[in-house]
């Protein structure tokens, strides 16, 4: 019952948020305002829901190293977005025509601050968190990433091929970026980062949810399993090898660091024996 109440309270600021900032698109300071509002309100609903029906400190949204860890994650997120982006311009799928709009940037910015927070309180925070705990790392990781990746299903311009790429990307990488640091924050930087990056700053499809104007004027051509195609530079090998190889790096870091939880098993009880009264 308590998983219904957690996801249905981050959940509702997640929807009303999102429409808040689809609605103010064409103003780019009022989506950044509503953007970061719907990231701090999400973030305050979810740490009052888990302190009442948990009964603990929200240690995963401690506020001591908060700053540091989002700005760790954030540039992990930029450069390996960046990079990824350097490897397919190099053979030719990305170019850059000029410069592009700040104004599109600066809502960017809190689109992607909104949808960054709530995506990762509900699948890391909630999801994989409380999964872990009956059927440990290992599978919560492989449940929740396909279940992210199939959530891009839905947007406009997705693919199968589109959500598979996600699921290996994103969902196990954050899932393992958790993992390994034990606070969303991290994985909140990181997911920012990189969705900021491809939208705010180069300008490409994030996620087949059509054409972004970020501060590049840029465009994206090629095969699709080099540039994404529609679905955007998420769609390409390129991304899904920087993902899998960063996944590996944070599951590696949460075995250094005795972070990996082992699935719980059953305990069953030995019959009882039989008691003769004479």
């Amino acid at each position: 019952m308590r998983v219904v109440k957690q996801l249905l309270a981050v959940v509702a600021v997640s929807l009303v948020g999102s429409w808040a900032v689809v609605a103010a698109q064409d103003n780019a300071w009022l989506s950044l305002i509503l953007g970061v509002a719907t990231a701090a309100a999400a973030i305050m609903v979810y740490g009052w829901v888990v302190r009442r029906t948990e009964h603990r400190e929200v240690t995963e949204l401690a506020r001591d190293g908060a700053a540091a860890r989002l700005n760790r994650g954030m540039l992990i997120g930029f450069a390996m977005f960046a990079a990824v982006i350097v490897n397919i311009a190099l053979m030719g799928g990305y170019h850059v025509h000029g410069i592009g709009s700040v104004s599109g940037a600066v809502g960017m910015f809190g689109f992607m601050a909104a949808a960054a927070v709530t995506e990762e309180l509900m699948f890391r925070g909630l999801l994989f968190r409380l999964v872990e705990e009956r059927l440990g790392t290992w599978l919560s990781l492989l449940l929740t990433g396909v279940l992210f990746g199939l959530m891009h299903l839905l947007n406009p311009d997705a693919s199968l091929w589109g959500a598979t790429a996600i699921a290996i990307e994103a969902g196990f990488m954050l899932a393992a970026c958790y993992a390994a640091t034990r606070n969303l924050w991290v994985p909140i930087g990181l997911h920012f980062g990189w969705n900021f990056a491809a939208g705010g700053v180069f300008s490409v499809v994030v996620s087949g949810n059509g054409e972004s104007t970020g501060l590049l004027d840029a465009t994206t051509s090629g095969s699709t399993l080099l540039s994404g195609g529609d679905f955007g530079p998420e769609g390409s090998l390129y991304t899904v090898a920087a993902g899998a190889a960063l996944t590996v790096v944070f599951l590696w870091l949460a075995h250094r660091r005795g972070h990996i939880v082992r699935r719980r098993r059953r305990t069953v009880e030995a019959p009882a024996e039989s008691v003769t009264v004479f």
